[in-house]
């Protein structure tokens, strides 16, 4: 099944432009599929800051503390590995 597609015509800084193609060259993609990549995971990143800032926005600083001490004291002893303790 073939999705629709629509044309985006961005202006941007010729310097930009060149280390789009050049990063495009090295990764061996067209400038549409590094556009794409990008996009998609910046406008990812963004909804889970959004998403995160609401649940944040509800609680205290001192409330975070707590939850997250709650979840660190469920880790029991030993349960970590070796090579990942501190």
């Amino acid at each position: 099944m073939k999705t629709k597609a629509s044309v985006l015509t961005l202006r941007i800084p010729i310097e930009l432009k060149h280390k789009i193609e050049k990063v495009a060259d090295q990764q061996g993609l067209s400038i549409n599929q590094l556009a794409l990549y990008a996009f998609t995971k910046e406008i990812q990143e963004m909804e889970t800051y959004n998403s995160f800032s609401k649940h944040w926005k509800k609680k205290t600083k001192s409330e975070l503390f707590e939850d997250f001490d709650s979840v660190i004291c469920k880790i029991k002893e030993g349960t970590v590995p070796e090579w990942d303790k501190l």
